[in-house]
Parts: structure tokens; sequence; C-alpha cells
């Protein structure tokens, strides 16, 4: 009888450096609460992260449209990658490229990344209209096409539109990952019930989501469509909110949610 024996050899190459006291447990949560993290204030590439905001009642109406997304919009369309990476700790610094891959279906003339205030009608890049409606306290929304948010499972894809003021993205579909994601951070990602619904909406039109505040699992919610003459619409629109994740949209984000329950 033929008996194979048990190999034997290093887990690991004789030159890898295993090194020595790898974890370190954490301290009791007294000795946790004093720890301070110092962020030099001059720093470009690291900043201290702020809660969002809980969801405010009717902040979902009249949102202006920041920008109609058309065609492929991967999530380095919405957060290109290369030397902004060097900002990934420093979301107000990284946020300078959000969405400036995208084509803007309202403004098929200009380059990618550029969208037009609704109030002054100047074209600027995208991200710099959305800080302006930040600064004057506007909240907005922002239009997707298909499949928005495919490719990378990149975080700051959906931080950044949060952190610039946007409340809510309507899109014809979402990549299944980004639209997670979007719900971790406390946005409202919605996808038309009439896929012909998308064509319709005009770069001057406001959109109310109505009954954000009362949403649950498998329901649609309405969206009012108001242009400028002011003549309306009405379309549904479909979420994919479960009873578990409805907590994070109410709360301003899943952190801010578990904060609670340690809280309590």
């Amino acid at each position: 009888m033929f008996k194979f024996s048990v190999p034997s050899t290093d887990e690991l190459p004789t030159t890898f450096n295993a090194g020595i006291d790898l974890y370190q447990a954490p301290p009791p949560l007294a000795e946790a609460q004093k720890i301070s993290i110092a962020i030099s204030p001059s720093s470009d590439r690291l900043q201290r992260l702020e809660p969002f905001t809980a969801w405010q009642q009717d902040q979902a109406l009249s949102l202006p449209i920041l920008i109609k997304v058309q065609g492929k919009c991967t999530t380095d369309h919405i957060s290109p990658a290369g030397p902004w990476y060097d900002y990934r700790g420093h979301l107000d610094n990284i946020s300078n490229n959000m969405l400036t891959g995208a084509t803007n279906a309202f403004l098929p003339s200009q380059p990618a990344g550029m969208a037009q205030h609704v109030s002054n009608g100047a074209i600027k890049a995208v991200p710099v209209i959305a800080r302006q409606y930040k600064a004057a306290g506007i909240k907005y929304c922002i239009i997707g096409h298909n499949n928005y948010g495919e490719g990378s499972s990149r975080e700051h894809a959906a931080l950044e539109p949060r952190y610039l003021g946007a409340v809510a993205i309507i899109a014809n579909g979402f990549s299944r990952i980004h639209e997670t994601n979007l719900k971790k951070q406390g946005m409202l990602p919605l996808t038309f019930d009439d896929p012909e619904a998308w064509g319709r909406i005009r770069k001057d039109d406001t959109i109310s989501i109505l009954g954000v505040e009362k949403i649950r699992p498998g329901e649609t919610l309405t969206v009012v469509v108001r242009n400028r003459h002011g003549s309306e619409w009405e379309t549904l629109v479909n979420h994919s909110f479960h009873d578990g994740q409805i907590p994070w949209l109410m709360c301003g984000s899943a952190l801010n949610y578990v904060k609670s329950l340690k809280a309590n």
C-alpha cells in the first residue's frame, strides 16, 4: 500500500517579518473617552469628520436639480480617482471632484462636469454650483440615468453629494452597492417607476418628494415636478429601504443611528 505523507513547510516565507504585539486591545471606555486626535488645522489631507444632520421635516420639497446625468455614470465619474486620492482623508477637499466626470443632459454643448445655477444662470463646475447652493442653505437633488454608480464601491461617491447638500438622487436604476452606500450616508436614492419620466424633466424644474417622513418598505413615493411657469406633473418613484435602513435616513446616516443605539 502506498500512502502520502503529510506535507509540511513554513506558512510564510522565511524573509517575512511577522512582528510582535500586532494586536492592541482597546482601552476601557472611560480611558478611551479621554483620548483626542490632533489634526493640524493647516492639513489639506486630513480632516475631522462631523456627523451629518438628521432628516428635517419637508426638506425634500421644491428641490432644484443640480445636474441631470446622461449615460454611463460610474463611481469614477462621480468621484474621480488619480491625484484626488491624496485627499481621501479630507472630505471637503476631495468633494471638489464631485460629478466632474458626468455628462449633464441639460448642457449638451458643455464639457463633462458642468452645471448651471438656477438663480443666476452661471455655468460652472458641478461642485462649485453645489457649494453655492450649500452656502445659501438650498437643498437640491440629482437626476441619474441607468445603473447610476456602477463600478467600484468607493465610499466618497456617496459621501460627497451628502456633504455638499444633496438630499436625493433619482435615477432609472442604481448599482446595488452604490445605492446602499447612499442610504448609509442618509441620502434618498429613488428609482423612477416609469423610466420615461427621466426624459420629461427639464433644467428649470423643481422636485418635491412627498411623504418621505412616512416612508415604508415596499411602498412607492410620489414626486411632483413643477416647471418655472407653474405647471406640474406627478410620477411615482420606488425605493429599496427595509425596516432596518429607514432609521439611517431619519437619523442622518447609519453611523448616527448606531451612535443613538449606544446612547440608549
